[in-house]
């Protein structure tokens, strides 16, 4: 078992993605979302719709980086030649061997692409057969229909909901649905499955 490298600069990629660890400077590169897709953050537990919003989003993305909790990307469309979002692993736990993968966001143009699929076979592919990870976990707000299904399309498995488990926005609660993918389950077909719908 190999721990994750939070000093090091995990860099991801294939012929369609690249993800790199985001960096301070990389504000300017998200700052369109932020002004200019303001749906994108509907569901988010951390919003970040406005120039400040993403500046606060960004600041804690690199403070929970450098507390050894998560692990922040910016990913690259490479066919469009243009940046495509945000992901991150999180609530890394090395005594259990468990991360979280999630505060995943994608501009508009970009959903519904071979860009999540991508970024996640390679995320996937980094957890379990370098990092020797033996579970990963998703969440999502029980209301996010695309976001549930899109977990759902790369293999993940629903373990149930949390309910009215953390804030949301406008001051309200929300219930949280729980999915995973085990190593094992990896191992014997989820990443083949994945494989097949690339591209």
């Amino acid at each position: 078992m190999k721990s994750l490298p939070f000093d090091d600069e995990i860099i991801l990629e294939n012929d369609f993605v690249l993800l790199r660890p985001l960096v301070s400077n990389d504000l300017k590169h998200l700052l369109p979302f932020a002004t200019k897709e303001p749906t994108l953050w509907e569901y988010s537990n951390m919003q970040a719709g406005g120039k400040d919003k993403m500046y606060e989003y960004l600041i804690y993305a690199l403070k929970k980086r450098a507390e050894k909790d998560s692990y922040a990307f910016l990913v690259f469309d490479k066919p469009k030649n243009k940046y495509a979002g945000s992901t991150r692993f999180y609530d890394y736990q090395e005594e259990n061997n468990t991360v979280q993968l999630g505060f995943t966001w994608y501009g508009q143009e970009f959903q519904g692409t071979y860009v999540n699929k991508n970024c996640k076979n390679l995320i996937l592919e980094y957890a379990f057969e370098y990092l020797q990870i033996e579970r990963v976990e998703f969440r999502a707000d029980n209301k996010n229909s695309r976001s549930i299904a899109a977990m759902k399309s790369i293999g993940c498995t629903v373990e149930g909901v949390l309910r009215s488990n953390c804030s949301a926005p406008n001051n309200k609660r929300r219930d949280s649905i729980i999915l995973s993918i085990l190593k094992e389950e990896w191992e014997a077909d989820k990443k083949a499955l994945l494989k097949s719908k690339l591209g």
